[in-house]
């Protein structure tokens, strides 16, 4: 929870940094460029997700050298995916800024921002799938310490180009660019001692680690894991797109309150990485005992932590919100909205947990069909609530997190009956 909460700092942190410079448009351009790098790389996660579950499952089954082989196909495959993206950035980029429905300043600032912030790709694609690899073995101490080191230099860098140097939204940047292969130094170089570059160093000689026999059960998660987050990521662009219709101001709040689910997604994703180890290395035993003990006893302990996120919203939402708007106008709108950050927490938390544990269990497909359910429930609800207004797009997301989890328990017994069914 801990270094989910150091993750959700970079955006936090970066929308905290412009709302300095007192400018809805140029705040509205971050959130715009960060939702555009949600898309862009967040649909990439399944890099993270697929090595930490491939990784558990190897752990109680196989052993390091087949966890050290796992890695090495998950950076071979995040390096191809780095350069697919860099090819493809002339048409890519003016796309996805275009889908997202900035204009004017907005979109002026916006490209500003993706322009530098785009070429992070290799980097982050690379931290992806090393951090992935940390979290499948349960080595979560050094990977807190990596994401607390890497948000404090994007913060600080962000600080003294943004209002030091004045180097305005290109600073904010710059300090991500720069943040991001410091991680991956600092990542690299940790995880490739001892044992580990010693398997590294084998698995290269043997050339079927990466043939197409191995990488195909790694392709087939990750398939399923990427077509079931870009399902996601459009999902949450919409929320941009509908926001930009409405105008700078309501652009504005909408970031920051989204900014805010971010943090708590991310803070309780804490117990999703714990499903996804935990579940993952029963599954690798065989022990459905287990695997059905440890979902439950996450599960009641997740939404504990959300009851104490929820009371922290009820308690200090309007002051937090106005400490991030870059005008009075803005900081109104988003605490007209503010209830929606105390009811977040409970219908997200179930769905986080039951995706740790399909990951875990390589229930790729069931993830995938359950967010496509969702997400058209979502779809149908943004047209019936459009005369609400921006409390209509709320209520909405909460009803997609609502049945993502609902879809995702309905399957779960028979998933369960036929993974553990005598051989």
């Amino acid at each position: 929870m801990l270094t989910n909460v150091a993750t959700a700092l970079i955006g936090i942190g970066d929308m905290w940094i412009v709302g300095r410079l007192e400018d809805a448009a140029t705040q509205g351009a971050v959130d715009v460029g960060a939702r555009l790098f949600a898309v862009l790389f967040t649909v990439m996660n399944f890099l993270k997700t697929g090595t930490t579950g491939l990784v558990a499952q190897a752990g109680t089954r196989d052993g390091p050298a087949e966890q050290a082989a796992t890695l090495l196909r998950g950076i071979a495959i995040g390096l191809t995916i780095a350069l697919l993206l860099l090819l493809a950035k002339p048409l890519l980029l003016p796309a996805l800024l275009g889908a997202l429905g900035a204009e004017g300043e907005v979109l002026g600032a916006a490209r500003i921002y993706a322009e530098i912030r785009y070429w992070t790709a290799p980097g982050v694609m690379l931290n992806l799938a090393l951090i992935g690899f940390l979290v499948g073995r349960r080595q979560m101490t050094a990977v807190l310490l990596f994401e607390v080191a890497y948000n404090l230099l994007n913060v600080g860098l962000g600080l003294w180009f943004v209002l030091g140097l004045d180097m305005g939204i290109a600073g904010v940047g710059w300090s991500s660019f720069i943040a991001e292969y410091a991680k991956l130094a600092a990542v690299g170089l940790f995880v490739m001692r001892g044992r580990v570059r010693r398997d590294i160093a084998a698995g290269l000689r043997n050339r079927t680690n990466l043939g197409w026999a191995a990488l195909r059960p790694f392709l087939s998660v990750n398939r399923d894991l990427f077509l079931r987050t870009v399902v996601l990521m459009v999902a949450l662009a919409a929320i941009t797109r509908l926001s930009a219709e409405r105008g700078a101001v309501v652009l504005a709040a909408n970031g920051i309150i989204y900014q805010l689910f971010v943090f708590t997604a991310l803070l309780l994703d804490g117990f999703e990485n714990a499903a996804q180890v935990l579940n993952g290395e029963r599954f690798g035993a065989k022990d459905r005992p287990g695997f059905t003990a440890y979902l439950r006893a996450i599960m009641w302990r997740g939404f504990g932590a959300a009851a104490l996120v929820a009371l922290g919203f009820l308690l200090f939402a309007d002051p937090v919100l106005a400490s991030f708007a870059a005008t009075d106008a803005v900081a109104r709108e988003a605490q007209r909205h503010a209830l929606f950050l105390c009811i977040i927490p409970f219908a997200g938390v179930a769905g986080f947990i039951f995706d740790g544990a399909f990951v875990g269990a390589s229930w790729t497909r069931a993830l995938l069909l359950t967010m496509l359910g969702s997400a058209a429930v979502f779809a149908a609800s943004l047209w019936l609530t459009w005369p609400l207004g921006n409390f209509g797009l709320w209520l909405s997301f909460l009803l997609f997190l609502v049945v993502r989890a609902l879809l995702q328990l309905a399957l779960l017994p028979r998933l369960t009956r036929a993974s553990f069914a005598p051989v």
